[in-house]
């Protein structure tokens, strides 16, 4: 008999059939099939949403509907949530299957027992669960085609507003309001060396309170500060007590969606949606010497921590059988998901605990390599012991105030021989003498210092996700997207690893608060996710939602309608440190309509317009200058020497930290290439352009140039011509000279 096995990408086709039989012929989707039409909400008033085929997947669709006629038997395998649910739902309408004979099978791994078992069970299509991706679809459909052209006429054309986009770049305005109303408050810490009257043993302390309270004490002033050291600067000190302690640190628990991400950024630097990507690579199968196409994780969007008993089990006898039986906590761990959590998949963990990291190391790329490590240790170090530490506490005593000194010591690994978790910030004063209370000590030095409090931190791409996660912000899947939007926009900019509003971002944020408060309310937001979790379990209508949250947003929308004639609101240009060369006026950053450049603010008498760029970590190969990135007329970066034109070099491959063996110079990535290349003329391992994998383009290419200088004449001719190319996403190269 012929059986069809439909999947999202070719990866996970390759991976399942290798183990199906010959009677199973396994095609993929390419993502999804159908979607709501680009133009209009694409929904009728009592919300059924009017779904049409997408571009470009004519001949996909048609290859399925002449392979599903040929079958007995269509399964459809399509990923295990709400898209890949509603994917399978789109697929079984095309090809119009009968809901009798659908065969919905589902993988939390892509491995051979997992795949066999499911293929042998399938099950019906969880409708529930379409509904509820259904009833998100036409929800933010709602949100974006009926705010954005307010947006448009109100702010500036090209603006999108979104629930779950709109609230997390409130979250990042917010906190930067925060910082600027921020007043800092003025510390003191008092630091001693101290020596011992007999014998060798300096060591350091610090002010820690009155010894007649015994609590901790800040010493907010220099007044306050001066009558201290006075105080103690010609008294004794004497050991007043040693503090021997025992700390145990249990391990973090496996891995979830955003506790992936976030660590992926803290440790790797690797942003959300890269991290993502690698993770899907790793779930739908990658080669491995000697064994082949190898699904080597479990599914990746969870917000679950349960694990499987046989995982579990597997992880047990891993760890006693190379570290060691000390090293097994007497019962398996069990961690408890947050509340709310949906609970449907398992936590992120290896497919097969015997495929350690450095087993595979060779048949990965360096940045899947790192995510699988990532994803392996911690798996296996949350089913390990905890960690011993002895804590040793001195305190010593001058004039009846205390000065503590700490010292943390590990006695026994357990967990962090596989997996450091960040340390507790408790002052360590390093190795300390073998003291007795009662002991003579004499002052060496004593050091005040001034402090001031500082604002609150801004938000990294791994605290906000954080934030998200706790506030009940979106689900698991939509992290990475939003904050690629978010900052693809330009509402919120990465520097330094943290994110700023930009101007744009907050009067976005500020007219979405005055005009829209619900849609970027952040409790607001979040019931929407509790009762669309309410309509995935059966106990809510996804039309009557729908219709109650329809009659209060018309009304605030008419509203915003009723304000435009008040005219548009201006987006504050952005002061730089750089003067116009051809004036001398001050340059500023200015929004346009391929996004942010530098402009001589003596406009219209002088139009001197700059890229706006962006250093990175390279050196240009031909003169050592720092490498810039870059946007080219139509939007797309590029990299080139800061000292341009006098340098010629530039390039679209991305510069990396890694250097060339051979000469030393920076070394390059070009995209979909596995090794970084040498783009030094001069170096043996040079790799020039025509061997570098480029999409060979027809016409002429023109030399990258800043977005600022398009003119409203070559925007209306080259819209038609955009519209041709659409389907080459990679540029040509520019020229050198």
């Amino acid at each position: 008999m012929s059986k069809l096995v439909i999947v999202e990408s070719p990866a996970k086709a390759r991976t399942i059939g290798q183990y199906l039989g010959t009677d199973y012929t396994v095609m993929a989707t390419m993502g999804h099939l159908r979607d709501l039409p680009k133009s209009g909400k694409g929904m009728d008033e009592g919300f059924t949403l009017q779904y049409v085929p997408i571009d470009g997947k004519e001949e996909t669709i048609k290859k399925l509907q002449t392979a599903a006629k040929k079958s007995d038997s269509v399964f459809l395998a399509t990923d295990p949530d709400r898209e890949g649910e509603a994917i399978s739902w789109h697929v079984a309408e095309l090809l119009e299957l009968p809901r009798d004979q659908l065969r919905r099978v589902t993988f939390n791994e892509i491995t051979k027992r997992e795949v066999q078992t499911s293929i042998q069970n399938p099950r019906g299509l969880d409708y529930p669960l379409i509904d509820a991706q259904q009833a998100r679809r036409a929800l933010d459909r709602i949100v974006g085609y009926e705010i954005s052209p307010l947006l448009w006429r109100k702010i500036k054309s090209g603006l999108s507003a979104g629930r779950v986009q709109s609230v997390a770049t409130r979250l990042v305005v917010d906190r930067e309001l925060e910082r600027r109303a921020f007043t800092p408050e003025e510390f003191w810490s008092i630091r001693v060396i101290l020596n011992r009257v007999k014998g060798p043993g300096a060591f350091e302390a610090a002010y820690f309170g009155p010894a007649s309270t015994g609590k901790k004490t800040e010493v907010k002033s220099e007044a306050e500060a001066s009558a201290l050291l006075e105080k103690v600067k010609n008294a004794p000190f004497a050991v007043r007590s040693v503090t021997h302690s025992e700390k145990k640190r249990s391990p973090s628990p496996p891995f979830s969606t955003s506790t992936l991400q976030q660590e992926a950024s803290n440790r790797l630097g690797l942003a959300p949606k890269r991290t993502m990507a690698l993770a899907q690579q790793l779930y739908e199968g990658v080669e491995i010497e000697g064994q082949g196409l190898t699904g080597l994780i479990t599914y990746m969007r969870t917000d679950s921590l349960r694990l499987s008993d046989e995982a579990v089990a597997d992880a047990r006898s891993f760890i006693g059988s190379r570290y060691g039986k000390e090293y097994l906590p007497p019962a398996p761990r069990v961690y408890k998901s947050k509340a709310g959590a949906q609970d449907a998949h398992e936590a992120i963990r290896p497919s097969y605990v015997t495929l350690p990291p450095e087993a595979v190391r060779a048949s990965l790329k360096d940045d899947q390599y790192k995510v699988y490590k990532l994803i392996w240790d911690r798996f296996i170090a949350c089913q390990m012991q905890h960690a011993i530490y002895d804590l040793l506490t001195i305190d010593s005593v001058s004039a009846d105030e205390i000065f503590r000194a700490n010292h943390t010591t590990q006695t026994f690994a357990g967990f962090t021989a596989v997996y450091e978790t960040s340390r507790d910030e408790t002052e360590d004063n390093g190795a300390l003498p073998d003291l007795a209370v009662g002991e003579a000590l004499t002052l060496k030095e004593i050091e005040p210092k001034q402090h001031f409090t500082k604002p609150p931190a801004r938000y990294t791409e791994a605290t906000l996700i954080r934030a998200m996660e706790e506030q009940g912000i979106g689900r698991p899947s939509t992290y990475a997207p939003t904050l690629s939007t978010i900052t693809d926009r330009e509402y919120v900019l990465r520097e330094d690893k943290q994110l700023r509003p930009t101007p744009l971002g907050e009067v976005l944020t500020g007219y979405m608060k005055d005009r829209f408060t619900d849609i970027v309310d952040v409790a607001f937001t979040a019931r929407m996710e509790e009762e669309l979790d309410e309509v995935e379990t059966g106990k809510k209508d996804w039309r009557a939602m729908l219709r109650v949250f329809y009659d209060a947003f018309s009304k605030t929308r008419d509203d915003a309608e009723a304000d435009l004639q008040n005219g548009r609101l201006r987006i504050p240009d952005e002061p730089t440190d750089q003067i116009c060369d051809q004036c001398g006026n001050p340059m500023v950053i200015k929004m346009g309509r391929f996004g942010r450049y530098i402009a001589c603010t003596g406009y219209p008498d002088c139009k001197n317009t700059r890229p706006l760029s962006e250093a990175t970590e390279g050196f240009c190969p031909l003169c050592g200058g720092v490498i810039l990135k870059k946007k080219s007329r139509k939007g797309y970066s590029y990299y080139g020497c800061e000292k341009n034109p006098g340098c010629p070099f530039m390039t679209w491959d991305t510069p990396q930290k890694t250097t060339c063996p051979d000469c030393g110079k920076t070394q390059f990535r070009v995209r979909y290439q596995k090794v970084p290349i040498c783009e030094n003329p001069a170096c043996k391992s040079f790799v020039p352009e025509e061997n570098r994998g480029y999409k060979k383009k027809t016409e002429t290419t023109e030399e990258a140039k800043p977005a600022a200088k398009k003119t409203t004449k070559t925007t209306t001719a080259k819209k038609p011509a955009a519209k041709k190319t659409s389907a080459k996403k990679t540029p040509a190269k520019p020229k050198k000279a």
